[in-house]
């Protein structure tokens, strides 16, 4: 009886195998898909070449070759682990959705003489200069991680991929997933987007279908022109990786961008370092700087800009209006949603900085008056 009771039990559990099977090998094709791959052959001998890779070390770094290495050795990763799960700050999600306003894209597309933008949440953004339509590290999907189900975003984007306007130039500054986004480059397999990036991150692009003669990679310092347009893929103190074991293969950057009239700079992901006041003293005064404040902490303060230092990179560079990204639509730090914002807002104050802070999806032109409303204080009771 015994016998043919477990035989009647492992003939039931048999008969899902194949549905089990299944859906293990569909869990791990979409997971190691997201991770893309690594540059290899050719490309990896022609990038190994830049003055930014350790051929020692088998890996890019940054200025201060050891500054990741340095910060890892002061950290607990059980304490850490425990500290993001358990002990950061009660608000560190909204419990309402975050005012928005739907794009108005025909007035976006139409000729101006002004940097036009729109700023969708976190570090995506999209750019209208000298009639150029840029993006800048378009992030669609619902989390920003291998797995639908970690780092979930706040809210659905403000609008579908399927809205957007014409893009002439997708440009990523680094291959972490709350940067580099595989089904949002996935959509544009079909369109004539150009894709421009840090030495190195195509090839996870070309794992995922672009075709090469759409992609475009740059070291540091480097150029290229776009009739009116100049970009310049300029430094950032950072890392890399998309798998937890293949870091820094390919590199991180910031992203200068001069019109014949005005010019904007993009800091990507990066702690503070002399970058700031070199490309400042390079390519400055900037009419328009996007800098990264949020997701920050002192325990990883090398790789990302703690709020004070947001308002002194800005200086650094010469800008003349700042807009913080890196905030309002994912949980990576310890902080409350609002405080990064709330915090440079006082910045702002003590060095007179013009701080545009603009809703998901608000059209802002930044040759006529911008009355920013601080839209975050409604949320939290602080007006």
């Amino acid at each position: 009886m015994s016998l043919n009771s477990n035989s009647f039990s492992g003939e039931k559990y048999l008969k899902y195998l194949p549905f089990y099977l299944l859906l293990f090998f569909t869990f791990s094709f979409v997971q190691c898909k997201a991770f893309g791959k690594d540059p290899h052959g050719t490309h990896l001998e022609k990038i190994k070449k830049s003055t930014h890779f350790d051929e020692t070390r088998e890996q890019f770094v940054n200025r201060r070759p050891d500054v990741i290495e340095k910060m890892r050795e002061g950290q607990n990763y059980f304490s850490l682990f425990f500290k993001f799960f358990f002990g950061g700050d009660k608000n560190q999600k909204p419990d309402v959705k975050l005012p928005e306003e739907k794009p108005d894209f025909e007035e976006f597309l139409k000729p101006d003489g002004s940097i036009k933008f729109i700023w969708f949440g976190h570090s995506t953004f999209l750019v209208n200069i000298e009639g150029k339509v840029l993006f800048f590290d378009p992030v669609f999907s619902e989390s920003a991680a291998p797995f639908s189900f970690m780092v979930k975003r706040f809210q659905d984007a403000v609008v579908k991929l399927e809205e957007l306007p014409k893009i002439d130039f997708i440009i990523i500054s680094h291959d972490h997933y709350d940067h580099l986004d595989m089904q949002t480059i996935e959509f544009f397999k079909t369109k004539n987007t150009k894709f421009l990036t840090p030495l190195g991150v195509t090839s996870h692009m070309k794992e995922w279908g672009i075709p090469e003669d759409r992609l475009m990679e740059l070291d540091w310092w480097e150029s290229i022109d776009l009739g009116k347009v100049k970009i310049v893929c300029t430094p950032a103190q950072h890392f890399s990786g998309r798998s937890g074991t293949n870091g820094n293969k390919t590199l991180w950057s910031s992203w200068t961008v001069i019109g014949e009239k005005e010019r904007f700079y993009f800091s990507g992901d990066s702690g503070y370092d002399v970058h700031f006041k070199d490309i400042g003293d390079q390519y400055g005064p900037f009419d328009l700087t996007f800098i990264e404040n949020g997701q920050y902490n002192s325990m990883w303060e090398a790789v990302h800009v703690l709020p004070e230092q947001t308002a002194k990179a800005h200086m650094d560079l010469k800008g003349k209006r700042l807009v913080p990204v890196h905030w309002g639509m994912f949980n990576l730090a310890l902080h409350s949603w609002y405080e990064p914002a709330e915090a440079l807002e006082k910045q702002a104050e003590i060095y007179k900085i013009d701080l545009l802070t603009p809703k998901f999806g608000q059209l802002v032109k930044i040759r006529e008056p911008n009355l920013m409303e601080r839209w975050w204080k409604k949320l939290i009771g602080s007006e």
